[in-house]
């Protein structure tokens, strides 16, 4: 495995996280503890030590299944980040919640589900630029830091073009963007990596397979399950992207290496991307994913040291 800093912070973080919004149950697949174990007992082996989740993954229910582990684990072997924003009612439905009172509860039940008493990266979870703009909210958010609970800020943009929250990072003590990027969409590049070089903000790629379009599993055609997220995207959308998918495979996919380990890899390779954050259902899928790093060969402004983890 391969470590960069995440941005400002003293964070070095495995170039290859776990994304873990299918232990919510909205990715067509209801996770059992075991399950669960087995995929982050993987990433402990590989040297993966970047977990992402967030508290309306089911209602703090991908929080539940992390904590369990951990809690059976050593605590500081694992850069645990999670969000705030949103409640869970049910699959797909959420409402916003980003009052300062009300965000300090939801901290406290993700550090309740999470069973630690800190969160490695707290991040505002995909909210409008009126919510982010409330001195309120990053006042308590503040509080929180002073109090031990919080050890770093970041912000999860919604929009992937979202310069208005990028470029305040700095000034409201975010030290991370979080932010979809994959070859199937490159808007990032134009603004928003800009001013996280120029911040030096840590910058997780999040969907980072485009919804595992690019893990290689997927053909024209295929179609989702009612459970899937995916399945609420437009279907004529879907088979564009499938179509682009297969011309990538042939075209830029070099013989004989796994499309999703080249999609991951291809990430890393912006100077801005400290690390991805793809999602996975077993222990096999971590495997693959962590393969990316026997292609990232070039040094990156963020890289640590073999023995910095």
């Amino acid at each position: 495995m391969k470590y960069r800093r995440l941005g400002k912070t003293e964070l070095n973080v495995s170039v290859v996280g776990i994304g873990t919004w299918q232990f919510g149950g909205e990715w067509g697949m209801d996770f059992a503890q075991g399950e669960v174990d087995a995929i982050l007992d993987k990433g402990a082996e590989l040297g993966i030590n970047l977990i992402d989740t967030a508290e309306c993954y089911g209602d703090h229910l991908s929080e539940a299944f992390i904590g369990n582990y951990i809690g059976r684990r050593r605590r500081g072997d694992w850069i645990i980040a999670t969000k705030f924003g949103h409640h869970f009612h049910e699959r797909f439905k959420r409402t916003d919640v980003f009052s300062g009172e009300d965000v300090v509860r939801q901290l406290d039940a993700s550090l309740k589900a999470l069973q630690t008493d800190y969160v490695d990266l707290y991040q505002f979870h995909s909210g409008p630029d009126a919510a982010f703009d409330s001195d309120e909210l990053w006042t308590a958010l503040d509080k929180q830091v002073q109090a031990g609970k919080i050890r770093h800020l970041g912000t999860s943009i919604g929009s992937n073009d979202n310069l208005h929250q990028t470029a305040a990072s700095s000034k409201v003590g975010s030290q991370a963007i979080q932010v979809v990027y994959n070859r199937l969409d490159r808007k990032p590049e134009e603004r928003v990596f800009p001013s996280c070089l120029e911040q030096d903000l840590g910058v997780l790629a999040r969907v980072p397979l485009a919804s595992g379009f690019l893990s290689g599993k997927y053909k024209p055609g295929t179609e989702f399950g009612e459970t899937d997220v995916r399945h609420r995207q437009d279907a004529g959308q879907v088979r564009q992207r499938l179509e682009e998918v297969r011309r990538i495979a042939e075209e830029e996919v070099p013989e004989g290496v796994g499309m999703a380990a080249w999609a991951l890899a291809w990430c890393l390779r912006h100077p801005a991307v400290t690390s991805v954050i793809p999602g996975c259902k077993n222990p096999e899928q971590v495997q693959g994913n962590a393969d990316a790093v026997k292609l990232v060969t070039k040094p990156h402004p963020q890289d640590v040291p073999d023995d910095g983890r």
